[in-house]
């Protein structure tokens, strides 16, 4: 016959007080133990050759609190998850075992690749999430989703250079975390020369640099023109000495074959002027 549990109980007399008497139970191989929490308390029959990672495993079953996350403790002792419960002479029946929970630390995996843009379509700010990996064609291809606009006539602006390569990547132009993309559509039927005094006459201030003694200088052109044209006329009217020009509108660089309307000008608008060539390497 085995000895299930051994029940330690010390009787004192007056005569040997060193004296200490030991009794051996036999009979039951479980005893009720109260679970306490933060919430309350419950009674629940363990065994005594029950792990204490299987109490842990009851406990999840019952109240889907993970093992990982349970902390058992009998007057301040952790109990050890390989142990048996019959490993604790302190426990017996009736024992009170507190169960704590760890908080699981929030664990965040951030992807370094995927980044948010502005873009500015028709003077509307819209930000979305990226890839920087991903094509130019995948760009257009999310904007065409979100206001139906056709992907063929889609043209994308960054830092005043036309993202005209569908193949690239947007790192490969640069593109980073809060960079603006500006969103534009060129029209199919482009209009011709015979066309343009029809088109919306603007006005328009050409503001030089202090090496050009800061002038301003007040010009009319239709919309349809390109910056190239402004350009040209500037230095067949001598109102610019012979020299390489950059032109840039609301902190934008304008695309020498692109046109007042593709780039937003509207009437009364300033255009700053400034000597050079602007080129990027990709």
């Amino acid at each position: 016959m085995m000895i299930s549990r051994m029940n330690r109980k010390a009787k004192m007399t007056e005569k040997s007080p060193e004296i200490v008497d030991v009794f051996i139970s036999w009979g039951s191989t479980t005893m009720n133990v109260i679970i306490i929490t933060r919430n309350g308390e419950f009674t629940m029959e363990i065994g005594f050759s029950e792990s204490v990672l299987e109490i842990k495993r009851r406990i999840e079953q019952g109240l889907g609190i993970e093992v990982s996350t349970q902390i058992l403790t009998v007057y301040g002792l952790e109990l050890i998850d390989g142990l048996d419960m019959g490993d604790y002479p302190i426990i017996v029946e009736g024992t009170r075992i507190d169960l704590n929970i760890m908080k699981k630390e929030l664990v965040i995996e951030i992807d370094p690749n995927r980044i948010q843009i502005v873009l500015m379509i028709s003077k509307r700010k819209t930000i979305i999430e990226v890839d920087r990996t991903e094509t130019v064609a995948s760009l257009k291809e999310k904007i065409h989703g979100i206001d139906g606009s056709p992907i063929k006539r889609t043209v994308l602006s960054f830092s005043g250079i036309e993202m005209n390569e569908n193949y690239r990547s947007l790192c490969e132009y640069g593109i980073c975390q809060g960079s603006e993309v500006s969103v534009f559509y060129r029209n199919v039927n482009h209009p011709t020369r015979s066309d343009q005094p029809s088109a919306r006459r603007l006005s328009l201030v050409v503001q030089t640099t202090s090496v050009l003694n800061s002038a301003r200088i007040p010009l009319e052109m239709f919309e349809s023109n390109t910056t190239r044209e402004i350009r040209r006329v500037l230095l067949d009217g001598k109102v610019l000495p012979q020299d390489d020009y950059f032109f840039i509108h609301k902190q934008r660089i304008m695309q020498d074959d692109c046109s007042l309307r593709w780039h937003g000008v509207e009437d009364g608008d300033f255009l700053y002027v400034f000597k050079g060539t602007v080129s990027r390497e990709y």
